[in-house]
């Protein structure tokens, strides 16, 4: 699909279009929120078939959003407020594989595919844009089901001092790990399905190895960042965690972390250091050579 041809913007506003008012509906989307969501998605989508990858993320993190969240309501006194996207977290979760996916467009025209001997940058462009979804949905997955773990989570900096309660900043289970690897693993796929459709080369067993490892990587960033730079308050009698202080009742307690970073900034910047290293470190190691052999893309390759 050509980027900006006639058919990429009559789909991109079509989806784009769709994805705005479904989110207003559903009230999982702030009306500014929306309008970001409406941008992000046309230019995803028009850039090529990969952008659909993006919108994958919003779709699998909203659902996993709302599951159970009344449950969740009663761990974490922030889960009244993130079902309802407003415009910083949805640039937080989109701005650089946008922007990613404009200078592609701008330097080397329609999407190609993974190969750093053969296309260097475009490569690197491409899994930066990869490691940029897995991280997000990675995130996401872990945040909103790692919490339903049976298993209180322990302080990523500081395991030996015992659990945490649900819903910390920095606060980790097995659980959410899994998730989160199963965050990239879901990006991966999406991206290989999105190269099928477009009938370009693939290595499977690259791909989902590089998104699972990017997914795992991004989540254990943000939550080292979660624990230092982002204050995680607690409110003793209802027993509910807060990441900001506006929010929460005056008499909360200040557990652990440094106020110097939103929650949306954190996304921020784990998402922008795991997208760099997946596109200029881990990019060029894990596609160097085919994991499982030529035959798997011989299959999965279009006729």
């Amino acid at each position: 699909m050509d980027p900006f041809g006639i058919k990429s913007i009559s789909l991109a506003l079509v989806i784009a279009s769709f994805i705005a008012a479904r989110g207003m509906k559903r009230k999982s989307l702030s009306p500014l929120g929306a309008v970001a969501a409406w941008v992000v998605g046309f230019l995803s989508v028009a850039c090529g078939l990969r952008g659909f990858v993006l919108l994958m993320f919003y779709q699998i993190g909203t659902s996993a959003t709302k599951y159970q969240r009344k449950f969740k309501q009663k761990l974490d006194g922030d889960a009244n407020h993130s079902a309802l996207r407003g415009p910083s977290q949805v640039l937080a979760c989109s701005a650089i594989s946008v922007a990613c996916s404009l200078i592609h467009v701008v330097r080397y025209g329609e999407e190609r595919p993974i190969d750093f001997e053969k296309a260097p940058h475009e490569s690197t462009l491409a899994c930066v844009v990869l490691a940029h979804h897995c991280t997000c949905l990675a995130d996401t997955l872990a945040s909103e089901l790692g919490i339903l773990s049976k298993s209180n989570p322990f302080l990523l900096t500081a395991p030996w001092k015992g659990t945490v309660h649900p819903g910390t900043n920095g606060g980790v289970t097995l659980v959410g790990f899994f998730w989160s690897a199963i965050g990239g693993l879901l990006m991966g796929l999406g991206t290989l399905l999105m190269d099928y459709l477009s009938g370009m080369d693939m290595k499977p067993s690259n791909t989902i190895a590089f998104a699972s490892l990017c997914g795992l990587l991004g989540s254990i960033l943000d939550s080292l960042l979660g624990a230092t730079v982002q204050a995680t308050y607690y409110d003793a009698d209802e027993k509910l965690v807060y990441c900001s202080k506006e929010d929460a009742p005056k008499n909360v307690k200040h557990v652990h972390g440094l106020n110097l970073l939103s929650n949306a900034q954190v996304n921020l910047v784990s998402v922008f250091i795991t997208s760099l290293l997946g596109g200029v470190v881990l990019g060029p190691i894990m596609f160097e050579r085919d994991l499982l052999g030529g035959q798997v893309n011989f299959f999965m390759k279009r006729n």
